[in-house]
């Protein structure tokens, strides 16, 4: 068997391999990036996060007043 008769083969799967998962490292890359963007701008309209410390002040008490 010749290793030559298969390499075109073998380069391209490999190639097909990286590009695939090169695209889903950007693609969780890109994700992660709105999903920061999102929690900065809901902590920023008053949401907390369940695992944060209770805020006090006026704004607690407003969104305690909304609900």
């Amino acid at each position: 068997m010749q290793a030559t008769a298969h390499v075109d083969f073998i380069v391209a799967a490999y190639a097909a391999a990286i590009v695939i998962v090169g695209a889903l490292i950007g693609w969780v890359l890109l994700d992660y990036r709105t999903q920061l963007r999102r929690l900065a701008d809901m902590e920023k309209r008053g949401f907390t996060r369940r695992s944060a410390t209770e805020r006090t002040g006026p704004t607690a008490e407003k969104a305690k007043a909304d609900a």
